[in-house]
């Protein structure tokens, strides 16, 4: 955490709005990004970032300083995904139906923007396959870096815990991306280019 942000946190805590702002402003990039690869919905994203900062607002009494500040936020938003999972049910879509898990790049090559778009098609669609929790905690370690205790402390679960839902989840999203080889192949004929694997 840098001085600046240090400051921010210290004088929001003290009841400073405009100081919150400056956090929102911040970390509405990162808690965008996790709520969008969770709900695989832009306009969900949104919903759920805003209710992620005003839960963070409400509860900033109870944050604790010794935690990592972006670790606490990005739990938030995690947490109100997960509940948001769980109150629907998903339907069949084809890839053709699933968002980007990224915001479109501004500037893209045709062809690695072909590729890349699709890649990123088929991830969002097999981590919507996954359980909640599984993808919440995928999504923590393989896209923020979260370490195994920051992902327990996240989640509310154990470590041991957390290395068995992620080694489940690998072996779910290494088997969906197997399933999908034929589709892979095609595809590679028809950009004439070659599509490699993510790293889970």
């Amino acid at each position: 955490m840098s001085d600046l942000e240090s400051q921010q946190l210290s004088q929001a805590l003290s009841g400073d709005t405009e100081a919150f702002s400056h956090l929102v402003d911040a970390y509405q990039g990162p808690v965008y990004n996790l709520c969008y690869r969770m709900l695989s919905d832009p306009y969900e994203a949104e919903d759920a970032a805003q209710e992620t900062f005003l839960r963070a607002y409400n509860g900033l009494k109870r944050y604790d300083r010794q935690r990592s500040f972006s670790t606490w936020i990005l739990s938030i938003a995690a947490h109100y995904c997960i509940d948001q999972i769980r109150k629907r049910r998903f339907n069949s879509m084809s890839l053709d139906d699933l968002p980007d898990l990224d915001p479109p790049d501004k500037e893209p090559g045709p062809e690695s923007s072909l590729i890349k778009n699709e890649d990123q098609r088929r991830v969002q669609a097999m981590l919507a396959k996954l359980q909640a929790q599984d993808r919440a905690a995928v999504v923590m370690r393989y896209w923020y870096e979260f370490s195994y205790e920051e992902i327990a402390e996240s989640l509310s679960m154990t470590v041991s815990a957390v290395k068995s839902r992620l080694h489940r989840a690998r072996n779910e999203l290494a088997g969906l991306w197997v399933e999908q080889g034929a589709n892979i192949k095609s595809f590679e004929r028809r950009s004439h280019g070659k599509v490699q694997s993510p790293v889970f």
